[in-house]
């Protein structure tokens, strides 16, 4: 069968199954692909800022609508209310958030919370490599501009040391600051303090920004597409069945033709006996001679 599948037309077939099973297993490859991104586009509407007093009160659970929403909040930080957060990345190095408590002007205030009459919020200022980077919070009215994000669970077990948290979680550091607190932290994008700039990216300190964008939204499988994908795979398999079946079937034809041949040939080729022997003759009746 090896003799058959090495004829030129069947070479040339075979280059040809593989050109189309290569086409297959692409277009499975991209049906793979889109059967696991998402439907859905990150939201136009996160990026149009939004009031904090607006958006979220304090006292309340963070509705998921409003993960992402790019806020505005106009207040004054505590220079005694800042922690650092471990284990953060910035290009690839591990650092720290730098974390402070704002004042927001005209909150609602949670009653008999045995707090501040005050309602705060964590803002993520900046990231350092070095704790000794971290300077303290701007003073005076701070017209902060941030992306709004939903409190992170602490880590259970941990003492993150004095000055410091082991996530920004609402629950974690509320009970450091003692303060009525948004269930929800703020990662700055620009604070201004009398018109000026005073955020980190605009500082060009050991501080640096964070900017965290929208998250995507969590991808979907989208089965039909999955089951496209699996479809073209088995058309590549089958490209290649074909090439297979039909050098089998030129081999047995082959086989049959040959087979044939030495029938026909046996057929026409009738041995020579040799001459054939007289037989011995009887006498007729008639001529039966009677001896007198």
């Amino acid at each position: 069968m090896l003799k058959t599948a090495l004829k030129p037309r069947w070479i040339a077939g075979l280059v040809f199954a593989i050109v189309v099973s290569g086409v297959f297993v692409l277009l499975s490859q991209w049906q793979f692909g889109r059967s696991t991104q998402p439907e859905v586009t990150v939201s136009a509407t996160t990026e149009e800022p939004k009031p904090l007093t607006t958006s979220l009160q304090p006292g309340d659970f963070f509705p998921g609508s409003v993960a992402d929403q790019v806020v505005t909040a106009t207040g004054s930080y505590d220079p005694q209310k800042q922690v650092l957060v471990p284990g953060r990345l910035n290009g690839g190095a591990s650092g720290y958030w730098v974390v402070s408590a704002l004042a927001v002007k005209d909150a609602p205030v949670l009653t008999g919370s045995g707090a501040s009459p005050q309602t705060w919020i964590p803002v993520a200022r900046g990231w350092v490599a070095d704790p000794a980077d971290a300077d303290a919070p701007p003073s005076g009215i701070i017209e902060l501009t941030g992306r709004l994000l939903p409190s992170e669970a602490p880590l259970p077990g941990t003492d993150a040391g004095p000055g410091r948290a082991s996530a920004v979680s609402v629950a974690e550091l509320i009970n450091i600051w003692d303060v009525s607190s948004y269930p929800g932290f703020v990662a700055a994008s620009s604070e201004l303090s009398g018109g000026s700039d005073v955020g980190a990216a605009a500082s060009g300190g050991e501080v640096k920004p964070l900017n965290i964008g929208p998250q995507p939204p969590a991808g979907k499988i989208n089965w039909l597409n999955l089951f496209y994908a699996a479809e073209w795979v088995v058309f590549a398999g089958f490209a290649l069945f074909i090439w297979w079946r039909l050098v089998k079937d030129d081999y047995r034809r082959g086989l049959e033709d040959a087979l044939d041949e030495e029938q026909e040939a046996a057929a026409h080729h009738v041995p020579n006996p040799g001459p054939t022997a007289p037989h011995p003759t009887e006498p007729h009746p008639t001529e039966t001679k009677v001896q007198p």
